[in-house]
């Protein structure tokens, strides 16, 4: 196992692959625990992440990051290609399973916990043992299977009503779904909390039987990489610092539609960018 850095206290915990994204102008790093890792720290928070990658990537600014690594032959490897009909998602290589026992104990006590599965590695079981903390969930890669061929297409999710009750928080977009209204209803009725994001539309939230739409502001948009899961960050540590779902997703949306002007990791908010959307719904 490779521990990068000493093991200190953490505020948030990020649980999920670092991904290696295909792209026209070459790999980059991606993968929810990467841009949710980076807002999280942006926000002034301690920031630690377990993880299984094939250290074939640099890690750039999440080197500044304490990292707990299975190491794994390949990062789990994806390609996105956009077309008229919807997204063709492809994925070439899966890294090793993440479980329990790679926390070290000194971190299960972190504030907020986020379990950001990409391509099913993340054991559904560990909500059992994370109980004292702000537990959010993005669970795309619960909801996503691959073909021999790799393409990946939606799987049905057995533990979805186990690790719905029992999560503080669920982030997911209407596009995991499959735009299917009858399951965002089912995913909503089984959450304490669920956000369901629907690209420049904003957000949904649901919560205590009501749901309000929050629309971003108009940016000039430039690429969306990364964008539901700078919102999740940024919802589950204003939803841990307020206990107020609604102004947290007012927060998180101003932040998402922040990151949507710049490409790629350089969409992280600034501190001038954080402070501006805090000051704006306050």
């Amino acid at each position: 196992m490779y521990r990068q850095m000493s093991i200190e206290p953490i505020d948030y915990l990020m649980i999920g692959h670092i991904t290696r994204d295909e792209t026209p102008e070459g790999p980059r790093l991606g993968g929810t625990s990467t841009f949710s890792s980076l807002m999280a720290k942006a926000l002034g928070l301690r920031v630690g992440l377990v993880t299984s990658w094939g250290t074939d990537l640099p890690l750039g600014p999440l080197s500044e990051i304490p990292i707990i690594n299975l190491p794994a032959e390949h990062s789990t490897t994806f390609e996105n290609i956009t077309t008229p009909e919807g997204r063709i998602q492809t994925i070439f290589h899966v890294a090793n399973s993440i479980d329990l026992n790679l926390i070290p104990e000194q971190w299960l006590s972190a504030s907020i916990v986020h379990l950001g599965p990409v391509a099913q590695e993340v054991e559904p079981a560990m909500v059992r043992h994370l109980s004292n903390s702000l537990i959010g969930t993005t669970p795309q890669g619960w909801l996503r299977t691959w073909d021999d061929d790799g393409q990946v297409v939606p799987t049905e999710w057995p533990e979805a009503s186990f690790v719905l009750s029992n999560v503080g928080a669920t982030v997911i977009s209407s596009e995991d779904l499959g735009f299917d209204e009858s399951r965002i209803e089912e995913m909503a009725i089984a959450s304490r909390v669920l956000a369901v994001t629907d690209s420049s539309d904003g957000v949904r939230l649901y919560w205590n039987g009501d749901v309000r739409r929050f629309r971003p502001p108009t940016v000039n948009e430039l690429d969306t990489t990364g964008a539901g899961d700078i919102f999740a960050a940024a919802f589950f540590y204003r939803l841990y610092t307020t206990r107020d779902p609604w102004e947290a997703a007012r927060f998180a949306v101003q932040l998402a539609a922040v990151s949507v002007t710049r490409e790629g990791l350089d969409g992280i908010p600034t501190q001038d960018e954080i402070q501006e959307c805090m000051t704006e719904v306050l």
